[in-house]
C-alpha cells in the first residue's frame, strides 16, 4: 500500500516553455484544496541540491498564469546525475518533510526524476514541458502551441516583406531533435518547404522545386528549417541555395529564443491547468514515475522511463500534405 503523502515539491527543469507558472499554479493550489503542503524548488535540480526551497501558498501563485517563464526559474544540473549529488537532494527533502515531488520539464529532467524516485523511494510525476513536442504519452506537451503561434506570427510578417522585394527567405526555427515546430508552422505559413530532423533533406528535391518556381516567376518563397536538420539549420541550406540559384535573392532569419517566451497561448494553459492538477491527484491516488499527458483529450498516464526513451513520430501524411498545398 503506498505511503500517504503530505508534502509535494515541485520544480521546473530543462529549457523554460510558456504554461510552465500555469502547471505551477494548478499543483499549488490542488495541493492546498487536499491539505497538502508545497513548496518550489527554485532552478530545477539544482535548487534540490543547494536547499533553496521555499513554502508555497495559495497567493504565491497568484498573477501567474498568464506570465511566461517560469517563477521558480530553471538550471541544467550536472550535479545530480552523480549519485553524491542525488544523496544530498534527497537530504534536503527529507529535512523538510516532502514526500512526493512533482517535475515539469522533458526527457531529460523526467530521466534525473525517474533514477531519484528508484534510489531513494519517493514517488515522481512529471508534466510534459517542452515546446518541441518531442516527448510520447501526450498529443500536445506545455509551451508548444504558444511556440508554433509565435513562429507563425513571426513568418506572417516575414512574409509580407519578402513578397515586398520578391525574396526567397530561409526561415530557422527552433527543434534541435524534432520537427513538429517547422512542420506546424510552415503547413499555416503555407511555406514552399519544410526541412525537419525526421527526414533526410534531399537537396536536388529542393533545388528542382524552387528552380521549377523560378521558371513560373513565382519568386516569393519560404523555407522552413528546423534547427536540427541534418544540413546545420538555415544558414547552412541557404548557403547551398544560393550557389544552385545565383539569380535568387535569399535572405536568412533565425527566430531563436523568442518562441519561448511570451504569455502562454489558451490551450497552454488550460492543458497546464489539467496536467498540474492530475498530477496532485496521481500522488495522492499512489500513482509512481509517470508522466501526466493528455491523449485524445483525456488523461494518460506513461511510466517515466518510456516517456524518456521514446518520441513521438511525425505522421508521413503531413509531409505529403507540404508537398501538394506547396505546389
Amino acid at each position: 500500500m503506498a505511503k500517504k503523502v503530505t508534502k509535494i515539491g515541485v520544480l521546473t527543469s530543462g529549457g523554460d516553455s510558456p504554461g510552465m507558472n500555469a502547471a505551477t499554479r494548478a499543483v499549488v493550489r490542488t495541493a492546498i484544496y487536499y491539505g497538502l503542503e508545497a513548496f518550489g524548488i527554485m532552478r530545477g535540480y539544482a535548487g534540490m541540491i543547494d536547499n533553496d526551497i521555499v513554502p508555497l501558498h495559495s497567493r504565491s501563485v497568484a498573477n501567474i498564469i498568464q506570465r511566461g517563464g517560469t517563477i521558480l526559474k530553471t538550471a541544467r544540473c550536472k550535479e545530480f546525475f552523480h549519485a553524491d549529488g542525488r544523496k544530498k537532494a534527497y537530504e534536503n527533502l527529507k529535512k523538510l518533510g516532502i514526500d512526493g515531488l512533482i517535475i515539469i520539464g522533458g526527457d531529460g529532467s523526467f530521466k534525473g526524476a525517474d533514477i531519484f524516485s528508484r534510489e531513494f523511494d519517493i514517488p515522481c510525476i512529471g508534466l510534459p514541458g517542452t515546446i518541441d513536442k518531442d516527448i510520447a504519452g501526450s498529443d500536445f506537451t506545455i509551451g508548444f502551441d504558444t511556440a508554433v503561434n509565435t513562429a507563425v506570427e513571426a513568418i506572417d510578417k516575414i512574409r509580407d516583406t519578402a513578397d515586398a522585394h520578391d525574396r526567397l527567405f530561409i526561415i530557422e526555427v527552433m527543434g534541435r531533435d524534432a520537427g513538429y515546430i517547422a512542420l506546424h508552422s510552415g503547413i499555416a505559413t503555407g511555406a514552399e518547404n519544410i526541412l525537419i530532423p525526421e527526414r533526410k533533406t534531399d537537396v536536388e528535391e529542393l533545388v528542382n522545386g524552387l528552380l521549377e518556381k523560378e521558371k513560373r516567376k513565382k519568386l516569393v518563397n519560404l523555407v522552413v528549417v528546423a534547427e536540427g536538420d541534418d544540413f546545420g539549420g538555415g544558414n547552412e541550406v541557404a548557403k547551398i541555395i544560393k550557389e544552385r540559384l545565383p539569380n535568387a535573392d535569399v535572405r536568412v532569419c533565425i527566430l531563436g529564443h523568442i518562441q519561448r517566451g511570451g504569455s502562454p497561448s489558451c490551450l497552454d494553459r488550460l492543458i497546464a491547468s489539467r496536467m498540474g492538477y492530475s498530477a496532485v491527484e496521481c500522488l495522492i491516488e499512489g500513482r509512481h514515475n509517470v508522466m501526466v499527458g493528455i491523449v485524445n483529450n483525456r488523461m494518460s498516464y506513461t511510466p517515466l522511463e518510456k516517456a524518456v526513451k521514446a518520441k513521438q513520430k511525425i505522421n508521413n501524411e503531413w509531409l505529403k500534405i507540404v508537398k501538394i498545398l506547396a505546389s
